[in-house]
């Protein structure tokens, strides 16, 4: 049996009782938090093409304490552009951390003119103080017909290693960001891609929601690549009809006091960005999907700047 398959199956066998483990030990009252938490801004509806959404989420992320934001990039270029971007983060106090791009990782043809805007994008993150681009696997698989993982590896490996070196070029961090409906979605697809690039570039950037809704235990997951996990969005599941399927933390089946628990021991400087999908007639405003994911996170003993 290959080393890879051996380590792996170990590792998961074993996980459980250490996820566990950490916990335990993450509510005893004597225990520093070291982690910082900050919020995305998509429960507001900031996507590339809506630059007028991000001073509400900025609003509401600064009057909550969070320790900053991260949106899209296509955003901030576009307030950049007129002149708007630096009056926001002076208004409001609140960093930026990052940025999220979703480059062709399938098409060897495409590599040149997506390296090109993730280094554009970049720039303008860096610009504005930002220390990470978080990169999705972009390539909706619903849209390629039998799509099949494995041949498409070395091209999704050899893109994310260059993008990557790119971006660590820039003197941002960069991670992966498996995507539900990507081209790396899956746990499998997760173990394939993140054991095979190049983590001096390319580290791990989760989503812990969407590996729970993939089927996948997030905190197995997230302890196998601790060292590498240097961002990560924090993201409840419950699979109910709201928010695409997501919930505020502490109303779902993600493990999060493992979670976070796993992270405090083996990495505590990585960016903690709370998320939750926006959604028609919910029954929580932005505000208040917040508001309850932080209430959660200060009974495990966190803490926020404001509020």
């Amino acid at each position: 049996m290959p080393a890879e398959v051996t380590r792996r199956t170990f590792s998961r066998a074993v996980v459980a009782c250490l996820g566990a483990a950490a916990a335990g030990a993450l509510p005893a009252a004597a225990q520093a938090r070291r982690l910082t938490i900050g919020h995305t801004c998509i429960t507001w509806g900031t996507f590339p093409n809506a630059s007028n959404t991000l001073e509400p989420a900025m609003t509401d992320i600064a009057s909550l304490g969070f320790a900053g934001f991260e949106t899209f990039p296509q955003v901030l270029a576009d307030l950049d552009a007129r002149g708007e971007l630096s009056g926001l983060l002076e208004k409001y106090k609140l960093p930026l951390i990052a940025g999220y791009v979703f480059p062709n990782v399938l098409d060897p043809g495409e590599r040149k003119n997506a390296l090109a805007e993730i280094v554009r994008l970049g720039t303008v993150v860096k610009k504005y103080g930002g220390r990470y681009l978080v990169i999705q696997a972009h390539n909706s698989v619903r849209k390629i017909p039998n799509y099949d993982f494995k041949e498409h590896r070395a091209n999704i490996v050899a893109s994310l290693n260059e993008y990557g070196k790119a971006v660590t070029d820039l003197g941002l961090g960069v991670g992966l960001h498996q995507h539900t409906g990507t081209a790396v979605d899956t746990e499998d697809q997760v173990y394939a891609v993140m054991e095979a690039v190049n983590t001096r570039y390319m580290k791990f950037a989760p989503d812990v929601g969407q590996l729970q809704k993939a089927g996948a235990n997030a905190a197995k997951i997230v302890h196998d690549f601790r060292e590498i996990t240097t961002h990560m969005h924090l993201k409840d599941w419950s699979g109910w009809e709201h928010f695409g399927g997501y919930c505020p933390l502490g109303e779902g089946k993600v493990d999060i006091q493992a979670i976070l628990g796993t992270m405090e021991s083996a990495n505590p400087t990585a960016n903690i960005m709370v998320e939750l999908d926006p959604s028609r007639k919910a029954p929580y405003t932005p505000l208040e999907t917040a508001q309850i994911s932080r209430k959660y996170l200060e009974k495990l003993g966190y803490t926020f700047a404001r509020g």
